[in-house]
């Protein structure tokens, strides 16, 4: 493993990349996963400084980038938007309204803002934001190419714990897989990815690079990442922020439930762990712990096929007539007006 080194200091990157070189002798992508934090509270913020770590990791050579979970509208760590069962508080209400002004509309001018920066460093792009629809918020994947055009997104099915009283649950209708030229592009976001039956849609999409964003540091999230990579036979692209308690605003305007009074600003939130790995199961870059970092490896996509050739889940190593999955991929609104019903309603 090496670090490039920092150029000239007028010119000096956020922080060094983590490469682990190349290999010309077959077809490869160069990847890079976003090991960084949110401005929290500040969209703006976060959206220029997505686009300096975006044409870093395009210097490097970069052809996929991958943000991690909620870098656009922010992780909302340690808060409990003043919830008990059976009471909201004043404060934890002004709080979700701060969190719902720093989501974004998709589609709406941030998406468009991220779309002309993929099409700027000419990379795939895979964001996890905020998405604000109306007043309800959900935990999103965006995807855009590198032609600068948005290609579609993906709501988390199922938000994690407290997690559930601030953002939505996705359904089947956005569990996309992309065919692009550099490969078939997915994503399934942090705890998510434990659920086998989400992981098996996507495996029977035909997914190649499984991008899974995350706001897990344990130790224990790299087990589930090696273990999908065998599993689907693709390369699994980890990203995670890596956060300090200054990264955040100061209490009393935010409170790390149950453990502000041990914190100081540099301490660490967030521990990263962000993470390449092929399909064999080898680890191609990271986990890095140490801080905000670009963390990149070249794939040499022919690994694919040899995995495959091992073990194919949703192929020669299937038993449909035994065990089988119906995903539901349509999309479940709360409200279907027809065309009938509005013109009667309108006369």
């Amino acid at each position: 493993m090496a670090l490039v080194p920092s150029a000239p200091l007028n010119d000096a990157p956020l922080f060094a990349e983590v490469d682990m070189g190349a290999d010309s002798s077959a077809s490869t992508v160069r990847a890079t996963v976003v090991q960084a934090s949110t401005v929290y509270y500040d969209t703006p913020a976060t959206l220029d400084k997505a686009e300096r770590l975006l044409a870093e990791a395009a210097g490097y050579g970069s052809q996929l980038v991958v943000f991690p979970e909620a870098f656009v509208g922010g992780y909302p760590r340690g808060s409990n938007f003043g919830v008990t069962i059976g009471n909201r508080t004043p404060k934890g209400k002004e709080e979700f309204r701060k969190y719902h002004a720093s989501a974004i509309d998709v589609p709406g001018p941030e998406v468009d803002l991220l779309a002309a920066m993929a099409g700027k460093y000419k990379v795939y792009l895979v964001m996890g934001v905020i998405e604000r629809d109306g007043y309800t918020l959900y935990c999103t994947v965006l995807f855009f190419d590198s032609q600068g055009r948005y290609m579609g997104k993906h709501r988390k099915v199922m938000p994690t714990a407290l997690e559930r009283i601030i953002w939505g649950f996705g359904d089947g209708s956005t569990i996309p897989v992309f065919e692009t030229p550099i490969g078939k592009i997915g994503a399934a976001i942090c705890w998510e990815n434990r659920m086998p039956l989400l992981r098996t849609a996507m495996y029977a999409k035909g997914v190649e690079i499984y991008c899974a964003p995350t706001a897990d540091a344990r130790e224990v999230w790299q087990a589930s990442m090696t273990h999908i990579a065998v599993e689907g036979g693709c390369f699994v692209l980890s990203a995670n922020q890596f956060c300090r308690r200054k990264d955040y605003p100061p209490p009393p305007e935010y409170v790390f439930s149950g453990t502000e009074g041990e914190l100081t600003p540099d301490s660490v939130v967030c521990a990263g762990g962000s993470v390449i790995i092929s399909p064999s199961g080898t680890v191609l870059a990271g986990p890095n712990y140490d801080g905000e970092a670009l963390i990149s490896a070249d794939l040499d996509l022919g690994e694919i096929a040899r995995a495959k050739f091992d073990f194919d889940v949703v192929g020669h190593y299937s038993r449909p007539e035994v065990l089988s999955l119906i995903v539901r991929d349509h999309p479940t609104n709360p409200v279907t007006f027809t065309s009938s019903s509005l013109k009667t309603e309108s006369s």
